[in-house]
C-alpha cells in the first residue's frame, strides 16, 4: 500500500483516495470512495457519484485502490477496556499506558475510553489525572471507572477489599479530578445512596452504566429510567441521553423465569431504546448464540460491542497483571489468580465484531455495534462512528475475512 507522506508544512493538506466496499452507519456501498483531507473525510460515497472537479485539490491525489472484496468501515470505538500488548490501564503507569494505546489504535480501535478498576481512592485519583493528560493530548475519549460502587456479590474481578457503598463526596472529588473527561461509571443500583449517585453522575454529565450488580428486576428497571431522565434533564451539550449497561450477564445473577433479575429489565429498557447493553462477544464471556439472540430481541441500534481487553490482548499465554491484581491466561483466556474469576478480555475490538459476524449478527449491524453506536454513547456522532463528510478521518481496512488491513487515524496511516 503506498500512501503519500505528510509534508513538513502544516500549509499543505494532505489527501487520500480510498476505494473499495464501504461499510457505514448500517448500510453497504459497493464500488465506494472515501476522500480525505488532513483529518476530515471530505466524500464517501460510491465512487461513480465522486467528481474531483467539486473537489479542489484532488485531481492529482493518488488512489489508494482496494479490491472490492476489501472493506472500509469507520474507525472502532471501545466505550470499555482495560489496556493491551502488556499495557495495563487500571496500574496508571504513563509508559504503560501509552504503549497500550499505541497498540489499540494500530489494531483498528481508534477511539476509546480508558478504564480502571475498583481501587484505593490515591490509586484512582492518579488514574484519572494520568488519562485527563492523555485525554488533552487526544489519544483517549475519556474515562470509565468501572467501581467502586459495586457489589461484593457479582464483583467478579473487582478487588473486593476495596468495594464502596456509595460516597458522595469520593464521587464529587472524582468528578473534580476528572475535569470534565468522565464519560461513564459502572454502579450497582441496590447499594444504599445509589439513587443520589446517580442523580449525582448525570448531575455532571457522566453516563451511569448498570452493571456489577446482584439487584432485582425492578430495581433494574427503576434506576436506568432514573438514570435516563436524569441524563435528559441535565442537557449536556455531547452527551448521550441513554445509561448503558455494563457487560450484560457477566457480573449479574443470570437470568431465571421466577427471578429474572436485571438481565431482563436490562432487555426490555434497551428493546424501547431507552438504555444501551455492552457485549463482550469475545467467545469466552458469552456464548455466540446469546449474542445473536440479543442482537435479535433488541436491535443491533441498542448494542455496544466492547472487548473489557486488558495487558495480556495482543499477546500469548501467561502472566500479567489487572491494575493491583495478578492474573493468568491459558488458551487466551484471563483469569483472577486469587479467585479464577474471568479477568477482562484478550481480544481487540476487531477480533469481537469477527466473531459477532461469525455468530450470525449482519455485517453492517455488527460494525454500527462497534462505531456508530458507541461513538453516540460517548455523544461524539458528528465527530466519529461513521463514514461521512465531516467526520474525523478514522478508517479501518479489513478483508473478507475480517482480518486488519490498514488503519488509518486523524488522517494518517497507522498500519
Amino acid at each position: 500500500m503506498t500512501v503519500p507522506d505528510r509534508p513538513v508544512s502544516s500549509s499543505a493538506p494532505v489527501r487520500h483516495l480510498i476505494t473499495g466496499t464501504i461499510v457505514s452507519d448500517g448500510a453497504v456501498i459497493d464500488d465506494g470512495l472515501v476522500a480525505v483531507e488532513d483529518d476530515r473525510i471530505a466524500f464517501a460515497g460510491p465512487a461513480a457519484e465522486f467528481h474531483e472537479a467539486a473537489f479542489e485539490g484532488f485531481e492529482e491525489t493518488p488512489r489508494t485502490d482496494f479490491p472490492a472484496e476489501r472493506y472500509l468501515v469507520p474507525g472502532f470505538v471501545d466505550v470499555h477496556c482495560h489496556g493491551g500488548n502488556g499495557g495495563d490501564f487500571p496500574g496508571a503507569d504513563e509508559s504503560s499506558a501509552r504503549k497500550a494505546i499505541d497498540f489499540l489504535h494500530r489494531s483498528g480501535t481508534t477511539t476509546l475510553l480508558a478504564s480502571m478498576v475498583t481501587a484505593p481512592r490515591e490509586d484512582l485519583l492518579r488514574g484519572i489525572e494520568l488519562f485527563v493528560r492523555l485525554a488533552d493530548e487526544g489519544l483517549v475519549a475519556g474515562i470509565h471507572l468501572e467501581g467502586p460502587f459495586l457489589s461484593h456479590a457479582r464483583c467478579g474481578a473487582q478487588n473486593p477489599a476495596y468495594l464502596l457503598e456509595p460516597d458522595l463526596d469520593l464521587m464529587s472529588e472524582l468528578v473534580e479530578a476528572a475535569a470534565g473527561k468522565l464519560a461513564t461509571m459502572t454502579y450497582a443500583p441496590e447499594l444504599p445512596g445509589a439513587a443520589a449517585l446517580v442523580d449525582l453522575m448525570t448531575f455532571h454529565g457522566v453516563t451511569p452504566s448498570l452493571g456489577h450488580t446482584d439487584c432485582d428486576d425492578a430495581t433494574a428497571a427503576a434506576s436506568l429510567t432514573a438514570a435516563r431522565e436524569g441524563l435528559e434533564s441535565a442537557g449536556f451539550d455531547g452527551v448521550s441521553s441513554l445509561p448503558t449497561v455494563t457487560h450484560l450477564f457477566n457480573g449479574m445473577p443470570p437470568m431465571h423465569h421466577r427471578s429474572p433479575g436485571p438481565v431482563a429489565a436490562s432487555l426490555r429498557t434497551a428493546q424501547e431504546g431507552k438504555a444501551v447493553v455492552e457485549l463482550i462477544a469475545d467467545g469466552t464471556h458469552l456464548d455466540p448464540s446469546t449474542v445473536a439472540t440479543v442482537f435479535q430481541l433488541v436491535g443491533g441500534a441498542n448494542v455496544v460491542l466492547v472487548t473489557d481487553s486488558m495487558a495480556a490482548a495482543g499477546l500469548s499465554d501467561g502472566n500479567y497483571m489487572l491494575g493491583p491484581s495478578p492474573v493468568t491466561v491459558t488458551d487466551g483466556v484471563a483469569t483472577l489468580d486469587a479467585t479464577g474469576s474471568i479477568a477482562g478480555g484478550t481480544a481487540t475490538l476487531l477480533d469481537v465484531v469477527r466473531r459477532t459476524v461469525a455468530a450470525g449478527v449482519g455485517l453492517a449491524d455488527a460494525v454500527a455495534s462497534a462505531t456508530a453506536v458507541p461513538a453516540a454513547v460517548l455523544g461524539l456522532s458528528d465527530e466519529l462512528g461513521g463514514l461521512r463528510r465531516g467526520l474525523r478521518a478514522d478508517l479501518v481496512v479489513v478483508d473478507k475475512d475480517l482480518q486488519l488491513a490498514g488503519v488509518l487515524r486523524n488522517g494518517d496511516w497507522l498500519a
